[in-house]
């Protein structure tokens, strides 16, 4: 048989091939976080008829003789381009702008893909839509991501934040330099508040969720050098609830210098005891931000407090490097644990398992799993990566193969033909 039949024929399974890749592209033009194939030829082995010669001094030199015996398939590819992002308002949709994967895990198998739309099963477990656990890095005890600890994602409906005493307080702003000397309260509510004391509201919370409300006065104490003295005020209160008088412990003095910032202070903390079972609350305090100018008023006041009470989850957002914070019914933020994201050295490598979802090849390289936007792709929230399938390319392509595949049925038919005439030879 002559050789064009079969050339005509391993094109004809060639061009099928292609025609094959370029159907599964269109068939999933709408599928999130698909990555379109592409099909490469290469020929086939070349049949030698006569081979090069060398140049002599007679002669010049001649060039091999050989005759093709087709092509056959080179790669399929997967084109790793980015897809463009269709914004659905779904919490829960997650888009990846950039490079990246996100991880899931069936069991001890790890999977890698680009589709986001996660959704919540009935333990609060972020899963994809075939139940695959969406892996990430949880947070400690004391609420910071810890990158040794990667695992499953929870978003529990009616998550307790616990409460939280308070620790720490800052104060900032002016006491006023023209402010003459003053005197203490001595906790008598017949002089609540001495003539030139300047007063600071302020609530703490107890190991419990309680709030307890107190006070900080401040009074000029001396001029030369410039020391205002401030005393706790703590209420106390009747079987009713109403307040009979202040414990008033001193807090210490605070020292200003020539202009008007706190030189030395005998600040640091205070303790009061709860009569309501909790733990005594020991808070530290800081005033070296606080000022002594003139021609101002008194505008010393608290400008940072810890602590909290009980709050429930009622709602969440994901940020652009994977972040989950939880908003509680507090007010407070809590960060219910970070998306992780894995790159690959060649991602082409990777292969494809169905359900819009890739594993690790010898090809590929290991996975390199982090947090996006270091190094990877950002995620885009309520969003969601769509195909990246160009049809004016795919049709346009589907033409090509089309013809490349009739042009291969007329070199079978040619090669038919002239068989029909070397067996006519016989007759």
């Amino acid at each position: 048989m002559i050789r064009s039949m079969y050339s005509g024929i391993g094109g004809m399974k060639n061009f099928q091939t292609k025609l094959d890749v370029i159907g599964n592209n269109i068939a999933n033009v709408n599928t999130f976080g698909f990555k379109k194939g592409r099909t490469t030829f290469k020929d086939l082995v070349s049949q030698q008829l006569t081979g090069a010669s060398n140049p002599t001094d007679n002669r010049g030199g001649t060039n091999p003789r050989q005759i093709g015996l087709g092509g056959t398939i080179a790669t399929v590819d997967t084109i790793h381009t980015q897809g463009s992002l269709q914004t659905t308002g779904r919490a829960l949709d997650l888009g990846i702008s950039g490079d990246g994967f996100f991880i899931v895990n069936d069991g001890p198998l790890s999977y890698y893909t680009r589709a986001g739309n996660f959704y919540l099963d009935s333990q609060g477990t972020l899963v994809t839509s075939d139940g695959l656990k969406v892996q990430g890095f949880r947070p400690n005890a004391d609420g910071q991501i810890d990158q040794n600890n990667i695992g499953e994602l929870k978003v529990e409906a009616g998550d307790i934040f616990e409460p939280q005493a308070t620790t720490q307080m800052s104060f900032k702003g002016n006491l006023r330099s023209e402010t003459p000397v003053g005197i203490a309260f001595d906790g008598n509510l017949t002089n609540y508040l001495p003539d030139n004391t300047v007063l600071n509201k302020f609530t703490i919370t107890d190991s419990l969720g309680s709030l307890h409300d107190l006070e900080i006065a401040y009074h000029k104490s001396n001029n030369v050098p410039a020391t205002w003295t401030a005393t706790l005020l703590n209420p106390i209160y009747n079987a009713d609830g109403e307040i009979t008088g202040y414990n008033t412990p001193p807090l210490g003095n605070i020292v200003f210098d020539a202009n008007g910032r706190v030189d030395t202070t005998t600040i640091g903390n205070f303790t009061i005891n709860p009569t309501n079972g909790s733990a005594p609350i020991n808070v530290n305090l800081d005033v070296s931000k606080l000022t002594q100018f003139g021609n101002s008023s008194n505008t010393a006041d608290v400008s940072y407090i810890n602590g909290n009470t009980e709050g429930t989850l009622e709602s969440f957002n994901i940020s652009q490097t994977g972040e989950i914070n939880g908003i509680y019914s507090n007010g407070e933020v809590r960060i219910l644990g970070q998306i992780a994201m894995a790159t690959f050295n060649n991602t082409g490598g990777l292969s494809k398992s169905g359900d819009n979802l890739f594993q690790v090849s010898n090809n590929s390289g290991i996975p390199n799993i982090g947090f996006a936007g270091q190094g990877r792709g950002v995620i885009a929230g309520s969003s969601l990566e769509m195909s990246n399938v160009d049809l004016s390319e795919e049709f346009t392509e589907m033409i090509v193969a089309q013809r490349g595949f009739q042009a291969n049925t007329r070199m079978i038919t040619t090669s038919d033909e002239i068989l029909q005439e070397l067996v006519n030879l016989k007759r």
